[in-house]
């Protein structure tokens, strides 16, 4: 690399650390660099994970053998309350928690629930009773028996919350995420509900939600306004990003850095310091730049979904 590329390649972040990158991309956007950046394990809140992030031997999904850092997760933000979720009245007209449909997102009013038969065309919609209080899970078991794709009939029509107190704060997970991304030498890993990444703040980042399946039951998996929601596989994890977890920025105004996906590739906000898009996304939402190496760009909120597949070879969650 000539010294121009390699004053070109040098990222100062906000928390005062200097970021190593590799060579000029000079493939198309879907095609991971050499000399990747190395996932920076100092990113992470402390809060957020049970214990230091630690390395280890790993064997990724394509059969390579290499180091990964171990993140034990403690499926709780550490810096905020989780919630609100669902509206108790349609009469609320305070805001709880929020829906996605058609990639737009939507405010849970009382309003909004009270017209979702009109909103979705159909008069099977109607989640509160004659007096106008919204049904609520508001128990483990009810909880439990509706955040499920095949929803309990017993809880159709109801707006479904969870409690992080169900399950004792949160839900541990472990994940391997490599030291160094190692591109898959063809095709695409698959996204799915296992996780896609984790957020510097320790909070997963899911693959999409079967909201499809909900919504055959007439039923609503609230979200709150930083995209989360709990159940007992994750306890509290991220289907959109809305900006709440920590972020590190970058002096070039390029989109923030938001955590790493699973094959270690790193996950960065969806619009730069002046509020455009990137453009040249592989079906991945990926490209690559001389700073950065290959990396993703996560989808709008609206999306139910970050990233569309792993241009690498994921570690594995316990």
């Amino acid at each position: 690399m000539n010294m121009q590329s390699k004053q070109r390649c040098l990222l100062f972040v906000t928390i005062g650390a200097l970021a190593a990158c590799g060579s000029d991309a000079t493939d198309g956007p879907d095609a991971p660099t050499d000399n990747q950046p190395a996932v920076d394990p100092a990113h992470f809140v402390a809060g957020g994970l049970k214990g230091a992030i630690t390395t280890t031997s790993c064997t990724l999904s394509g059969g390579t053998t290499t180091t990964c850092y171990k993140i034990v997760t403690v499926g709780a933000p550490s810096n905020r309350t989780v919630g609100p979720f669902c509206p108790t009245k349609i009469t609320d007209g305070s805001v709880a928690g929020m829906w996605i449909e058609g990639g737009k997102t939507y405010d849970l009013t009382g309003d909004f629930i009270a017209n979702l038969a009109t909103f979705y065309n159909d008069t099977k919609w109607k989640l509160y009773d004659a007096a106008g209080n919204i049904n609520v899970t508001n128990s483990q078991v009810a909880c439990e028996a509706a955040a499920r794709p095949d929803v309990d009939p017993a809880y159709q029509n109801y707006c479904v919350e969870c409690a992080l107190s169900y399950y004792g704060g949160g839900v541990e997970r472990t994940f391997l995420i490599p030291v160094n991304p190692v591109a898959r030498k063809s095709g695409t890993g698959s996204v799915g509900m296992g996780g896609v990444g984790v957020a510097f703040d320790g909070i997963v980042l899911d693959g999409p939600a079967p909201v499809t399946a909900i919504k055959a039951a007439h039923t609503i998996a609230a979200f709150d306004d930083c995209g989360g929601h709990i159940n007992a596989h994750a306890g509290y994890h991220y289907h959109a990003a809305t900006g709440c977890s920590p972020s590190v920025t970058a002096a070039d105004g390029h989109a923030a850095i938001i955590g790493y996906a699973l094959d270690g590739y790193g996950m960065y906000a969806l619009a730069d310091a002046s509020g455009a898009e990137p453009t040249g996304l592989d079906n991945c939402r990926g490209h690559s730049d001389g700073t950065r190496g290959y990396h993703y760009h996560v989808a709008s909120a609206g999306e139910n979904m970050f990233i569309g597949c792993f241009k690498g070879e994921q570690g594995t969650a316990n």
